[in-house]
Parts: structure tokens; sequence; C-alpha cells
């Protein structure tokens, strides 16, 4: 039986290996809490981004900073109103060219059928190696 939060989510994640920012954008609270584990000043992408308009600035961020190389999302569960996921992807450090990769957890906080929160766990010390060179 499916679960209408994953399928949310999964459709989430092929929107974004589209390239395609607006239905992420459209399926979150004005209000979502959006964290990626770390520091901005270790990585451009890390940190709070409160808000849709600034969600967006997010991926704007990761384009301008990062180019896939795998994005793989992996095991989906889903409990209460969350949905966690775990994965692995790989970038290229566009300032520095040089490659990273990690495992990374996604939890989602669903609400009324929209995204209202977003945590992300990656390895931050990698991102922050690759970004100084």
């Amino acid at each position: 039986m499916s679960n209408p939060a994953i399928t949310l989510v999964q459709s989430l994640y092929a929107a974004f290996r589209r390239g395609e920012i607006a239905p992420i954008i459209a399926a979150l609270t004005p209000e979502v809490d959006w964290k990626v584990n770390g520091q901005r000043k270790d990585f451009p992408s890390l940190g709070s981004w409160n808000g849709a308009k600034a969600v967006e600035k997010f991926f704007q961020t990761v384009g301008e900073n990062q180019e896939s190389r795998n994005f793989s999302p992996r095991d989906f569960f889903a409990v209460d109103d969350k949905v966690f996921v775990t994965g692995h992807y790989a970038w290229t450090i566009k300032k520095t060219g040089r490659p990273v990769e990690s495992d990374w957890v996604h939890i989602f906080t669903i609400h009324k059928g929209k995204v209202a929160a977003f945590r992300e766990f990656n390895d931050t010390a990698r991102f922050a190696e690759a970004y100084r060179g």
C-alpha cells in the first residue's frame, strides 16, 4: 500500500533530478523550516533557510556551487508526519573543481500534504574541505 507522504517526497526528488525547482517550492508551506546541518561559513548551502522564498535561494545556491554527479535516494520510511530518506550523492564543487560525496539522511515533516520542515544530515566536513580547496 502506498503512503501519500512518501509519494509526495518521491515526486520532489524526481523534480530535482529533472532540474525543476518550481514543483518543489509549490509543495512547501509558506513558512517552511528548511535546515541543512552545518554552518554557511563552511559551505554556502549549509544552515537554515526559512520560508519558501529562502528555499528557492537555497536551490539557486546549490546550482551555483555544485554540479551533480550522482543523486541517489535509497530508502523511504514514514512515521506519523515524518518521512525519512537515506541516500548518497556525489558532486563537483564549482569553485575548486574538487569532488565530494556523502551518504545522507533527509527528514521531511508533512503538514496537510505540504512540506512544513526539512532536515538534511551529511558529511559536512567533506563539503567544507572540498570548498576550501
